[in-house]
């Protein structure tokens, strides 16, 4: 069984940045997922998808990881550059692209 350890990105939908401290490890896929032949679901016999432990730094969750015996990667985390805008910069006489109403 192997884990993925990553933090989250901030969400696309909101500027915030909730959620986006916290390491998480998710366990990868073991089983292919398949319709239910009834109802149209999809489902998978394989239950460890369902878990997603949190923790507060990289190196508590890859001690997490070696005890519990868990090969496992991870992803570097995404530090994203702060775009700075000034509403005074829309009037600037040196726009390259004029503004207009």
């Amino acid at each position: 069984m192997s884990a993925i350890i990553y933090r989250p990105s901030r969400n696309a939908m909101q500027s915030g940045k909730g959620k986006t401290k916290h390491w998480v490890l998710v366990h990868e896929r073991t089983a292919a997922r398949q319709i239910e032949p009834l109802m149209g679901y999809t489902s998978s016999s394989d239950m460890d998808t369902q878990v997603r432990l949190k923790f507060n730094s990289l190196e508590e969750a890859e001690e997490y990881a070696k005890r519990q015996g868990l090969a496992y990667r991870v992803q570097p985390a995404h530090q994203a550059t702060p775009k700075r805008s000034v509403y005074t910069d829309n009037f600037q006489h040196d726009r390259k692209t004029p503004w207009t109403h």
